[in-house]
């Protein structure tokens, strides 16, 4: 396969360059941070401006931890907004590069292979990369910070690691300059995919950086992680086989869809049962929206400050079902038996598994009852009318119980507020 080249870039402190653009503000300049005073002081700051960076504001701090000596403006979330900000640079790309060579990988950050697009526009790779970045502030007012390598792990470090302490926001990473300038860099943490976890297990072989795990035996590190030793492998030697077209070609061999929500307030056993069965109601209409069945589920409940451990996970149901009102029960049944009374819960996560198109079983028809039939007709019915008035315009009694959240979370993108 001939050389590619690849870009990965990042929208510099996204939402809260939205939010200074919004406000006609110089997003590099302005002290702002994108965070919910209303759900108190030690609410998470999901974006804080690179000026507040600069002062030492750590991203992703909670309100209480930016010194009163700093004055700053308090913006609050609009997800709404962000994906609009999001979806119009993706549409600035689109005027210079395929679909097929990008590949969005969050609401802020996206690959690119722009091996073709040098030779059509007669450009090196960083001015190739230049002019994305230059037109992107052009047309939104947003800054970005460019990795460029000759695979996609390397593009990743180089703007993880290099690009964005580098006065011109860019760095470029080959197979030589990432053993010069990578090799040694600690924590290793700082590299893509390599996690708390990973560096601890590494640290007890004595390994704190990539080169340490070029050093190490191969038999040692297949025993320590598994099969995921081969991606720490290459990945230490600076290689990556996937692609771009590998990515947009890949289809899971299974497949399941998931919800889950941080509690605004420490909820008891029964509370938190209330909140469980609201999600459960609603994600079922996902599965029959798509026509899927699911014969396996997951919980997983955490408790407040971690007090004890989290309970909960996966169970096989012995049916394939889209069933709101069996899948309730299943998960009560769960909740039931796993979850310990008398310790405040915060986290709740549901999940259903292994899904099926319901089209694709073989049913039997006369052993479905009446109830079952109409309960999958009047599911229809309400996904209909949430889609045409919105997710609140029908809600289950559950959802006005006084500790009930849907009706609230109805209105958020991502958890956040969603105008």
């Amino acid at each position: 396969m001939d050389d590619r080249m690849y870009v990965c870039i990042d929208l510099k402190s996204f939402y809260a360059s939205c939010e200074c653009v919004e406000r006609g503000l110089d997003p590099m300049k302005a002290k702002l941070v994108v965070a919910d005073p209303a759900r108190g002081r030690g609410a998470i700051c999901l974006a804080v401006s690179p000026a507040l960076k600069a002062m030492g504001v750590k991203n992703r701090c909670r309100i209480y931890e930016i010194p009163d000596k700093i004055e700053y403006i308090t913006a609050i979330p609009r997800m709404k907004l962000y994906m609009e900000y999001s979806a119009k640079i993706y549409s600035v790309y689109l005027k210079y590069i395929s679909k097929d060579d990008i590949h969005v990988y969050s609401i802020d950050e996206c690959f690119i292979d722009i091996t073709d697009y040098m030779r059509l526009y007669g450009m090196t790779a960083t001015e190739l990369a230049k002019m994305l970045l230059d037109k992107v502030l052009e047309e939104t007012g947003i800054y970005a910070t460019v990795g460029i390598g000759t695979n996609l792990f390397l593009a990743k470090v180089a703007l993880d690691v290099t690009a964005k302490h580098a006065r011109n926001r860019m760095a470029y990473l080959d197979k030589r300059t990432f053993e010069e300038r990578i090799w040694h860099h600690r924590p290793i943490t700082d590299i893509w995919n390599v996690g708390r976890g990973i560096a601890d297990r590494l640290a007890r072989h004595g390994v704190y950086d990539l080169f340490g795990v070029c050093t190490m035996s191969e038999k040692i590190l297949y025993k320590e992680f598994g099969v995921n030793a081969e991606f720490l492998i290459d990945h230490a030697h600076g290689e990556e086989s996937c692609t771009i077209q590998d990515i947009h070609n890949y289809q899971s061999k299974s497949s399941s869809i998931s919800n889950g929500q941080i509690l605004f307030e420490d909820y008891n056993f029964n509370d938190a049962k209330i909140v469980l069965r609201e999600m459960v109601d609603m994600l079922s209409l996902d599965l029959v929206d798509n026509n899927l069945v699911t014969d396996s589920i997951s919980l997983y409940v955490g408790y407040s400050k971690d007090v004890i451990k989290p309970a909960g996970g996966t169970k096989k149901l012995g049916e394939c079902t889209n069933s709101s009102k069996k899948l309730v029960k299943y998960f009560l049944d769960y909740y039931d038996s796993a979850v310990k009374r008398g310790y405040p819960i915060r986290k709740i996560n549901i999940g259903f598994n292994n899904l099926t198109d319901e089209y694709g079983l073989t049913i039997d028809i006369m052993g479905e009852s009446e109830d079952e039939r109409r309960e999958h007709s009047l599911q229809k019915t309400v996904i209909a009318i949430k889609k045409k008035y919105g997710k609140n315009a029908i809600l289950k009694g559950t959802s006005l119980e006084e500790k009930a959240t849907g009706k609230m979370r109805n209105k958020l993108i991502g958890g956040h507020n969603g105008e």
